[in-house]
């Protein structure tokens, strides 16, 4: 590219970790023409990553070339930014990436002799190579030469989630390539490049990308000051599936795979009432939009682009969500686990806040209404449920691990590539929170443990919740909060639901258990656990003043 068009592409430093190599890496092979990309790593990625491709390869010439900076095949000046079609486009990333480590380029474009080009620090070699048609990189010590930059890195289980992560949203973005991730040689994640539900099924399990539906939405869009028509597909998985944050909503722009808060947040939105409160759905969305109305180059890992009227393309995304989830079945079906006696047995020696409340009711199977000191007093049971669950608990985990119940049979659980890395990173952890888990090929794990809080046994699913938790949080704000908040989720698995029948005196233990606790207007979530009504406001509300 011309001088004039370098400078008017603001890329910033590409290569800032082990992840960034494998982005700027797929991104060439997917724009390459390839049917099929293979990623392996060993350790954190600084040690060696290959990637290979089935792609078109290149020339002689070309190979040459491209290692150099800023050369590239994609634009031939800035201003083609506007109708840019191509993940990548800048031209700098193998010559980054050369600078930040040893590179070997193997590539052929189908003629007889292939092309090999080393590039190390003692300089640049050109031969002859055998390879079928596509293209190969290695690159070996990478930030060798920079101590202070290896040393800023994450845990090498943490880099490679990251490379985990990136490499799921390629593969959910470009369903039609097959893909595969290896790890210290094994295999951690494969798809078949047979469509959106089968990559879907691959990183997610079947009981997870099975249980969903297509959404396919055509409309016509106002962008600011030009219309446009735009098509937004791909899968939703049925509510009945939730995450405790917003990563698992994958959302692509023109194949791009592209961090867009605003899209996720409509895709949330086109759930609507169906999720539960604080809880998010897993889904996949595609948006195709004419390449002047999309700026790829506003981040400088190209994470993230600009789209012109991005209200009207989310409104538009929300609708679409809603009308695919309004045409899907979605009835589900299970049990409700009723055995409450270990949870609310009373603490010795602990004298209840509650201890004069006398229950009147329940009202809608969700609410304890009590007479308490003259008052009306409003007991949420799940949310009181959720905390006598979560203290008890606690004061369980005080000197040692959470109690474990063996599965016989065991289980096997199918995890999506990031939080089968924090499996890896977190087993210690996990191990204390009461599971036990092995290997089972892939991202599935054989489960023979679950924990076991309060009598209560977890169902096996709970660990990709925990794990999940754990990759999410990564282990800020200490040892405690991670343990805390792993013990709040565990506390509400097993807690009581709005819709489950409490009979009276049911209800007057889980009412005084709640008083017996430390903090017990609250659940461990937030959420407060009684409204009090004063016998003075319903008074003041009937006009009744004095003795009448």
């Amino acid at each position: 590219m011309s001088e004039d068009s370098v400078e008017r592409i603001a890329a910033g430093e590409v290569v800032t970790r082990p992840a960034r190599v494998v982005a700027e890496l797929v991104e060439n092979a997917l724009d390459a023409g390839a049917e099929r990309i293979e990623v392996a790593v060993d350790g954190d990625g600084t040690d060696r990553i290959r990637v290979a491709d089935d792609g078109h390869g290149m020339s002689r010439e070309n190979a040459v070339r491209a290692v150099e900076p800023h050369t590239t095949s994609k634009i031939r000046s800035a201003d083609d930014l506007r109708e840019a079609a191509t993940l990548g486009f800048r031209g700098e990333a193998l010559a980054a990436i050369a600078d930040a480590g040893d590179l070997e380029l193997v590539t052929s474009d189908g003629s007889a002799v292939g092309t090999r080009v080393t590039v190390a620090r003692d300089g640049k070699t050109v031969e002859d190579a055998g390879r079928a048609r596509g293209t190969t990189v290695v690159v070996t010590d990478l930030f060798g030469d920079r101590p202070a930059r290896r040393e800023s890195l994450a845990s090498p289980a943490r880099e490679f989630g990251r490379i985990s992560e990136l490499l799921t949203s390629y593969a959910l973005a470009r369903p039609d390539v097959a893909f595969s991730l290896e790890h210290d040689g094994r295999e951690t994640a494969s798809t078949p490049g047979t469509g959106l539900r089968d990559a879907l099924v691959a990183l997610y399990g079947r009981e997870t990308g099975g249980e969903s539906t297509a959404v396919t939405h055509r409309a016509g869009v106002d962008l600011v000051d030009r219309a446009a028509d735009l098509s937004v597909e791909g899968r939703l998985c049925y509510p009945s599936t939730t995450r405790s944050t917003r990563d698992h909503v994958h959302v692509a722009v023109n194949g791009r795979p592209v961090r867009a808060d605003d899209l996720r947040r409509a895709v949330a939105r086109g759930y609507g009432s169906l999720l539960p409160n604080g809880r998010e759905p897993v889904a996949v969305v595609h948006l195709d939009l004419p390449a002047w109305a999309v700026d790829p180059n506003v981040h400088p890992a190209k994470e993230r682009v600009a789209i012109r009227g991005g209200d009207a393309v989310a409104d538009a995304v929300e609708s679409g969500v809603r009308e695919a989830l309004t045409t899907a079945d979605l009835r589900r079906s299970g049990e409700v686990a009723m055995d409450l006696d270990s949870s609310l047995a009373p603490v010795e020696a602990t004298e209840s806040d509650f201890a004069d409340a006398t229950v009147l009711g329940v009202l809608r199977d969700l609410y304890v209404v009590c007479e308490s000191g003259g008052d009306l007093v409003v007991v949420d049971q799940h949310a009181a449920h959720e905390r006598v669950n979560f203290e008890r608990l606690r004061a369980s985990l005080a000197e040692e691990a959470v109690p474990s119940a063996e599965l016989d049979p065991a289980e096997t659980v199918t995890l999506d590539p990031p939080t089968a890395a924090a499996v890896e990173e977190h087993r210690e952890e996990l191990a204390t929170l009461g599971f036990s888990v092995d290997p089972f090929g892939g991202t599935t794990y054989r489960v023979t443990a679950v924990p076991a809080p309060l009598g209560r046994v977890a169902d096996a699913g709970t660990l990709r919740e925990v794990a999940a938790d754990l990759r999410e949080s990564g282990g800020r704000g200490g040892a405690d909060a991670v343990r805390d908040d792993l013990l709040a989720d565990l506390a509400c698995h097993p807690s009581l639901k709005a819709g489950d029948a409490l009979d009276r005196e049911t209800a007057a233990r889980l009412v005084e258990r709640l008083g017996e606790c430390e903090q017990p207007y609250a659940c461990p979530h937030g959420r407060p656990t009684v409204l009090s009504v004063a016998a003075s406001t319903l008074a003041d509300g009937f006009e009744r003043h004095g003795s009448r």
